[in-house]
């Protein structure tokens, strides 16, 4: 347990969660409809991870959680905690494999024009030493339903590694390719498990999945500033929407407790 400002929080990477972590599954996984257990490479008490049958970019991985939940607000909050924690393990995981140590050490010198004595003994320990995810950057992205370009009914978190000077982002561009290929038949996973699980003879009785879920390109798009005032506005009625959920919540909660005192009652 971790104590931050008062607040009691799990340690994401304690020995206990570590202790319950496997490279190898303990029996067949499924993604979905799709047997996976090849690809899996990673499972937690609640999640797993596998690797893509379509990547978009090298390391492009999954993260799901066990039970084949269709939405994000289906998990529970232990499931919701476990999966985060597995994503955070698996960025780790790839930043080691793909990433240089020295993209994000070589800043922490000032700049010269000789490398001192100093300089190449830090040189010599930051290129021995595991790169970090500060030594690139990560898409992290949920398709979260069919209309946002879910392809596969299980929810999953795509990891994508952004290798520096490699596969970033082009800085002179204004959107990501990455998500628009996503959207896209190139991003379609649920697709070619389908196409896969076809060669097997096992995919017949159902329909193949479609991509979608793009954005409107952002140059094209009518999008302007928006006001002050009308993100007030906003931030009011989803304070409104919220407060009303919690009466509800309420009201459910003193039904079920009421039910329990009526059970205890007739005993």
């Amino acid at each position: 347990m971790i104590r931050k400002g008062g607040m009691v929080t799990v340690n994401p990477f304690s020995e206990t969660w570590k202790r319950k972590m496997n490279t190898k599954p303990a029996g067949p996984v499924y993604f979905g409809p799709f047997e996976v257990t090849p690809q899996v490479f990673l499972t937690t008490p609640h999640s797993f991870a596998l690797v893509n049958l379509k990547p978009l970019l090298p390391g492009h991985v999954l993260v799901c959680p066990l039970e084949p939940h269709k939405r994000l607000t289906d998990l529970s909050a232990p499931e919701l905690t476990d999966l985060f924690q597995a994503v955070q393990r698996v960025q780790r995981m790839l930043a080691r494999h793909y990433f240089s140590a020295s993209h994000s050490s070589s800043s922490t010198l000032p700049p010269s024009t000789t490398t001192t004595t100093a300089q190449q003994e830090h040189n010599k320990h930051a290129s021995s030493a595991p790169a970090g995810p500060e030594a690139g950057s990560f898409n992290l992205a949920i398709q979260d339903g069919s209309g946002a370009g879910q392809t596969v009914p299980h929810v999953h978190v795509h990891v994508i590694p952004r290798i520096a000077g490699e596969t970033e982002k082009d800085g002179r561009t204004v959107g990501d390719a990455v998500y628009e290929q996503m959207a896209a038949e190139e991003g379609n996973v649920g697709g070619a498990l389908w196409d896969r699980d076809r060669g097997r003879g096992r995919s017949e009785e159902s329909e193949r999945p479609v991509p979608g879920g793009g954005f409107a390109r952002i140059e094209d798009a009518s999008r302007r500033p928006r006001s002050a005032e009308e993100m007030a506005a906003e931030a009011d009625v989803f304070r409104g929407v919220l407060a009303a959920m919690a009466r509800e919540e309420a009201v459910g909660e003193a039904e079920k407790e009421k039910g329990k005192d009526e059970a205890g009652d007739g005993r």
